[in-house]
């Protein structure tokens, strides 16, 4: 497909996006929110402020003074904050994004997330929602669908251009990639390995640049490494990914190897991780560990982590729906053990020490745990900073790692990560001083986001009207499998070719039907009657197509396209919506299903 039909496919299919921060209006401004005392750590790494004064109107900060000095405005709330401490609202720099996560997030500080770029279609809508007040939750930045040099289970050829692990075929379409992810509303771009060829990195770069936005990259190699990253221009290495390898006395060529990383650690070679350190800060390139995740059971506090995310999930409004649990503690108990443990034992303060000089060397360490479903949100971005202070790093440099340089690494620093006037009204009130012991931090008394106050318990209602779950939100489900039924009970070309030509069978027992693609994947709330586009195989005259549990009118175009006529009623309820192919028993080959398809979706997205 030519480069304008790719863009003006990406537009098709966020038709209605205007950009995230279209939407902060508020019809009717609440009372301003006036927090008087405390102590304010900005974010921006100078000296505290004592007895500080902010002013929050809407959802901006519109004054930063002292206690005393400036008149408030009538009506005013006011929160007391003497003897705290003010921060900027918390982030957490590498998230796979679930709408479970929400309460969670919040009520532990952290008021915006940069995810990995797994997200589908659902992550530029979720992300606006949370902008606009609909969706309780924290800032949702994204890169919307990672780029990879392997596909993974996600390599049938049917999947949409916004489908994480894509593959490019050259540097041109590695621009292509980049210019869909931008006319779909990404933050940034990220690249999840180091495989590709180098020229298809330093293509995607330019197009980035272009657009003004970063770039991330897991630079494992076994092409592309942390120096050539660097010098290309990344924002960041998530999971400071290559560097193990990248110190290591033995030169090492073969990619991504999370479980020896701590072996190559345990070789550091120090003038290695000096120059490349030096490498690193000269291009302004930051490094996210995700210690949490790459090491576990090595950080001394370990068993307490553990403890305190038992007692965090025995809060049964939040038991009521998050269905992660089981996954969350369960890594708890994969770490190394005997032998190896010894082995690594050694590595593991060699990483820290890493780290450390980096960021002694001027470099910038960005906090994250690398939340997903092994992981507590909230909780496990606090024991992430515990980490990073059992490295030596200061409590300032762990802050503005959780605060500003996060903002910087999307380039929202005017928005966000600090508490300055002007900018979105995101402050975390906590007990302690942080700056004297980071663990502080989890003594939170007050989160405000986005101007209001945020009530800090678990509801079993909660919810989310787009559901969105990381890595798992395809516009089509099961493609893998759809391949598999096409193989054995279809003769015919994928997509919908084939048999255009011929009539719709009508069998005595009907095939496994199964839907391939869907079009457009997202409406906007309050369309006129819309007509979709189904295409797949195995469907017959008696098929009945189903959405969100309906059965609705369509109208035949071949035997393998369908195009499905939704009455504007279905179409004034946000959410995501389940499109279903039914065919009658009895059926020809039950062992495929029971004549129900794979699911497809279509988005109903807020109005602007």
């Amino acid at each position: 497909m030519k480069r304008a039909s790719w863009c003006l496919l990406a537009f098709l299919i966020l038709f209605d996006w205007s950009g995230p921060f279209s939407g902060i209006v508020q019809a009717q401004q609440p009372p301003a929110l006036v927090i008087e005392g405390g102590t304010l750590i900005d974010g921006n790494g100078g000296t505290p402020v004592r007895d500080a004064l902010v002013i929050i109107q809407g959802n901006k900060i519109t004054v930063v003074s002292r206690k005393g000095q400036v008149p408030y405005p009538a009506n005013a709330r006011i929160i007391k904050a003497d003897g705290k401490y003010l921060l900027p609202g918390l982030w957490d720099s590498q998230v796979t994004t679930s709408w479970y996560q929400g309460e969670e997030l919040l009520n532990h500080g952290v008021t915006s997330t940069i995810d990995v770029g797994n997200g589908y279609e659902l992550a530029v809508p979720h992300r606006d929602a949370v902008f606009r007040g609909k969706i309780h939750g924290p800032r949702a930045f994204t890169g919307i669908a990672f780029i990879a040099s392997n596909p993974g289970r996600r390599g049938t050829g049917l999947e949409t251009p916004l489908t994480p692990s894509l593959v490019p075929k050259s540097a041109e379409d590695a621009r292509e990639m980049v210019r869909i992810r931008v006319a779909a509303g990404a933050d940034y771009i990220i690249f999840q390995d180091g495989g590709l060829p180098l020229e298809y990195y330093r293509a995607a770069f330019e197009e980035a640049n272009k657009a003004g936005k970063p770039v991330f990259t897991r630079a494992y190699g076994p092409n592309l490494f942390p120096e050539n990253a660097a010098l290309l221009g990344s924002a960041s290495l998530p999971h400071s990914a290559g560097i193990g390898a990248a110190v290591a006395k033995d030169t090492f060529m073969g990619g991504r190897d999370d479980s020896n990383e701590l072996d190559r650690f345990a070789e550091m070679d120090d003038a290695k991780a000096r120059k490349l350190i030096e490498v690193l800060v000269q291009h302004q390139t930051a490094l996210v560990p995700t210690f949490m995740i790459n090491f576990p059971g090595y950080p001394k506090d370990w068993a307490r982590f553990e403890e305190e995310d038992r007692n965090l999930f025995s809060d049964p409004n939040l038991l009521a729906y998050y269905p992660a649990v089981r996954q969350a503690l369960a890594s708890y108990g994969r770490i190394d053990r005997g032998p190896v443990r010894e082995r690594r034992m050694k590595g593991f303060p060699n990483a820290l020490r890493f780290h450390k000089m980096f960021v002694d060397a001027g470099g910038r360490l960005v906090v994250s745990a690398n939340t997903n479903d092994t992981k507590t949100p909230g909780l496990s971005l606090h024991h992430e900073m515990e980490i990073v202070s059992e490295a030596g790093i200061a409590p300032m440099q762990i802050i503005q790692g959780s605060t500003k340089w996060a903002a910087e690494l999307v380039r929202k620093q005017d928005l966000l990560g600090t508490i300055e006037s002007g900018k979105l009204a995101d402050v975390v009130i906590v007990n302690e001083d942080p700056l004297q012991d980071i663990r502080n931090l989890k003594g939170i008394d007050t989160v405000i986001f986005d101007g209001k106050v945020v009530v800090r318990t678990y509801h079993a209602w909660f919810g989310t009207p787009f559901q969105i779950v990381a890595g798992d939100s395809p516009a089509v489900e099961g493609l893998n499998w759809v391949v598999a039924l096409r193989q054995a009970t279809f003769r015919g070309g994928p997509g919908g070719g084939g048999q255009a030509g011929r009539g719709v069978p009508d069998p005595v027992e009907a095939p496994q039907p199964a839907i391939e693609t869907i079009s457009p994947v997202i409406v906007t709330e309050g369309s006129p009657t819309t007509i979709l586009t189904l295409k797949g195989f195995n469907f017959v005259r008696k098929t009945r197509i189903f959405f969100d549990g309906m059965s609705v009118p369509y109208q035949r175009v071949s035997p393998t396209e369908y195009q499905v006529t939704l009455d504007e009623n279905l179409l004034r309820r946000v959410g995501r919506f389940a499109i279903v192919a039914k065919n009658p028993e009895p059926l020809e080959t039950p062992e495929w299903g029971d004549g129900t398809s794979n699911k497809t979706y279509l988005i109903v997205n807020y109005k602007q």
